[in-house]
C-alpha cells in the first residue's frame, strides 16, 4: 500500500543545507496499522508531509497504491490526495459553522457527489464511529473525543487507500485517548483500513501492529508487535 525507497529530504536556507531525512526504506502493507514514532525534531512531521504529498522529496520515491506521488504534478497530486488519502489531525480541523454531518460530507462535495448520497454515506460513518446522534450538532457543542470521531469519519468518507493520523490523541485525556485508539483498531481490524499513526507517545505506538521509529532523521527501528493490535 505504501512503499518508501531511498527517501531523503533537505531544506536549504541561503547557502546552508539542513538534512532532515536520510535514506529511509520501508513498506506498509494493505490493512496494516503502523506507528511512526519519534520525538520532536526526529523528522516525523517532514516524513508525514512527504507521504501525504504536501512536499516533494529531495531524493527517493513514495509509492501509494502503486503510484509514485513524487512524480505527479500539482493538479494530479491534489486529485490523488482527495481520492486516495485520508487525514486525521491532532486539532480536528473541523469547520465551526458546518454541522457534524456537513463536516463529514465535505470531501464528497469536492468530488461532486450527489447530496443524498453524501448524506447517506456520512450518516453511516457517524453511526460507525459512535456519534450518529450528534449529526446535526456543531463542533463547538462536542467534546474533544467526539470532535476527533468526526475527524475520523471525515477521513474515511472518500474510501481512501490509506489514512494518515497526525498525533490523533495529542489533545485528549488518557481515557479518551484509549477510546480513540480502540476505535482506530476496530476500523483497522473489521474494515481493513490501512493506518499510519504519527505519534511521540510510546503508549499509543504500542497499540499498533508495528512501530517505525525515527531518530534524527534516520529510521532506527522497525519493531513488529507480538500478537494483534489491541
Amino acid at each position: 500500500m505504501l512503499t518508501i525507497a531511498g527517501l531523503s529530504h533537505s531544506f536549504r536556507t541561503g547557502q546552508e543545507e539542513t538534512h532532515v531525512l536520510h535514506e529511509l526504506n520501508f513498506r506498509v502493507e494493505q490493512g496494516e496499522m503502523v506507528a511512526l514514532l519519534g520525538s520532536s525534531g526526529s523528522g516525523k512531521s517532514t516524513l508525514l508531509n512527504l507521504m501525504a504529498g504536501l512536499m516533494k522529496p529531495t531524493h527517493g520515491s513514495i509509492l501509494i497504491a502503486g503510484q509514485a506521488i513524487e512524480k505527479m504534478n500539482e493538479n494530479r497530486l491534489a486529485e490523488f490526495r482527495r481520492t486516495h488519502i485520508g487525514f486525521i489531525f491532532q486539532s480536528y480541523e473541523l469547520i465551526p459553522h458546518l454541522t457534524v454531518r456537513e463536516n463529514v460530507e465535505l470531501p464528497l462535495v469536492f468530488q461532486s457527489t450527489p447530496s443524498q448520497e453524501r448524506k447517506q454515506r456520512a450518516m453511516a460513518l457517524l453511526q460507525q464511529v459512535g456519534i450518529g446522534d450528534k449529526s446535526e450538532m456543531f463542533p463547538s457543542q462536542l467534546s474533544g473525543g467526539q470532535q476527533q470521531r468526526v475527524s475520523i469519519a471525515r477521513s474515511l468518507i472518500t474510501k481512501p487507500a490509506i489514512v494518515f493520523a497526525d498525533e490523533p490523541t495529542g489533545n485528549l485525556d488518557t481515557k479518551t485517548e484509549k477510546e480513540i485508539i480502540d476505535l482506530l483498531i476496530d476500523l483497522n481490524q473489521n474494515s481493513g483500513i490501512t493506518f499510519v499513526i504519527v505519534t511521540h507517545e510510546l503508549e499509543v505506538a504500542g497499540r499498533t501492529q508495528r512501530i517505525l521509529q525515527l531518530r534524527d532523521g534516520y529510521l532506527v527501528e522497525q519493531h513488529k508487535q507480538e500478537g494483534e493490535a489491541g
